[in-house]
């Protein structure tokens, strides 16, 4: 049976950017997403594949603060009390649960060692499907963090992820891969001194062909600082920065 208020599942993914117009233009061109207008109280577009919604795209506050960023949303059957929970454990509130008419409440926090996350609780159904992700969805959710093991026990603490394989990488120590339901979801690994910023989540949209997607990512302006590289399994993955300036990041399946 469907569970219609998931826990510890990625359901729905925003783009905050100063320049949405622009964003759905190199985004529909990088991965072939379609578009759609919420019918809601206020301007909003939505990315779809194959017509079914999967997130949308914002203009960023200018008082935020934040630059272009990817939020994504993971599932909880109670915002409040995962809200209180995540409180409890060294978590920061960042923008207190709230509604959105006839969709459903949000919150978004910062985990302890400061990566921003929402936590969603819908009306009806939670958005996405359980299983594997297809073509244009996103398949790996990969947090870059102070201490891998203490971030882990955090998140799974908060939504039941389970440990699955995990890889050595030397001095970075271990990439910790998580998932719930016999589903890899991604993995956590330590944060290496040459990466910029403070920790933070990277979500990767699939794609069926890796370099078609980095040529249109350069074609469109955004920057490749990262690949595309093979990665242990055959797998293909690059990161990139938007034009406006937004990380993102694409992963193809090994070739059969």
């Amino acid at each position: 049976m469907k569970e219609e208020k998931p826990r510890g599942r990625f359901v729905w993914y925003d783009l905050m950017t100063t320049d949405p117009p622009k964003a759905v233009e190199f985004y529909t061109g990088l991965v072939g997403w379609g578009t759609t207008q919420w019918e809601g109280g206020s301007p909003y577009t939505m990315w779809t594949v194959s017509s079914v919604p999967i997130g949308g795209v914002m203009q960023l506050p200018p008082e935020s603060g934040a630059p272009p960023h990817w939020l994504a949303y993971i599932s909880s059957p109670d915002t409040d009390a995962t809200v209180k929970q995540a409180e409890g454990l060294g978590a920061k509130t960042l923008v207190a649960p709230n509604d959105v008419p006839t969709v459903g409440r949000f919150a978004v926090m910062s985990d302890p060692q400061g990566a921003v996350f929402a936590i969603f609780t819908p009306l009806a159904s939670a958005p996405g499907h359980e299983g594997a992700p297809t073509v244009g969805e996103f398949s790996w959710h990969e947090l870059a963090t102070h201490e891998q093991p203490a971030a882990f026990r955090f998140y799974e603490m908060l939504f039941g992820w389970n440990k699955t394989t995990a890889m050595d990488m030397g001095e970075m120590g271990t990439y910790q891969m998580y998932g719930r339901n016999g589903i890899e979801l991604g993995g956590m690994l330590n944060k290496p001194p040459q990466m910029p910023g403070p920790p933070a989540w990277t979500h990767y949209i699939l794609v069926d062909d890796i370099n078609r997607a980095a040529g249109a990512a350069k074609s469109g302006g955004g920057q490749i600082i990262n690949g595309p590289m093979e990665v242990p399994g055959g797998d293909w993955i690059f990161q990139g920065i938007d034009p406006q300036g937004a990380m993102f990041a694409v992963h193809a399946k090994a070739k059969a």
